[in-house]
């Protein structure tokens, strides 16, 4: 279980959680390249996770409605020779989510779908939520969940041909 140290940054935070994930992946694996991330969304200084429950995505919802929050996902790139690891590469990806004003029906419609309550900031932009984002700057992948693009540029930056996987 994900577990968030109090004074904890964002970005400090998706960076340690993804490395944390990627360490246990590759500790699994002899050759490979493995991949972790982790998303949180941030709100007015304030880390939202996975909401506990209906009440805790609904409260998390009506903070979000008609304002502006942060969606960071870390990443971590671990490669592994036939010989053992040979190196780990971390980055994170931040894009700006601008929500539209929810009322409380809305709220209470969505959530009880039963979307919000494995989502980070207890949202999807990909599912039934997608019709209250107004816009966002960056990246639409980071806000699903993995930066691709930024992936792809990274290991082109460390000379490693996506291409091969």
């Amino acid at each position: 279980m994900e577990k968030i140290l109090e004074n904890e940054e964002p970005i400090q935070l998706v960076l340690r959680l993804a490395f944390e994930k990627c360490m246990d992946i590759a500790s699994k694996y002899s050759k490979d390249l493995v991949i972790g991330a982790d998303t949180i969304v941030a709100s007015n200084g304030r880390i939202l996770g996975k909401p506990k429950d209906e009440e805790d995505a609904k409260a998390m919802l009506r903070e979000l409605s008609g304002h502006k929050h942060q969606v960071y996902t870390g990443v971590t790139l671990v490669f592994i020779a036939a010989s053992g690891r040979t190196g780990e590469h971390s980055f994170f990806e931040k894009t700006d989510v601008y929500m539209k004003d929810m009322d409380e029906d809305e709220i209470e419609r969505y959530v009880a779908t039963g979307e919000p309550m494995d989502k980070a900031g207890a949202y999807g932009i990909q599912g039934k939520c997608a019709i209250y984002i107004e816009k966002i700057d960056g990246d639409y992948n980071n806000v699903v969940g993995l930066p691709i693009a930024r992936i792809y540029t990274e290991l082109k930056k460390l000379g490693i041909n996506w291409y091969k996987f």
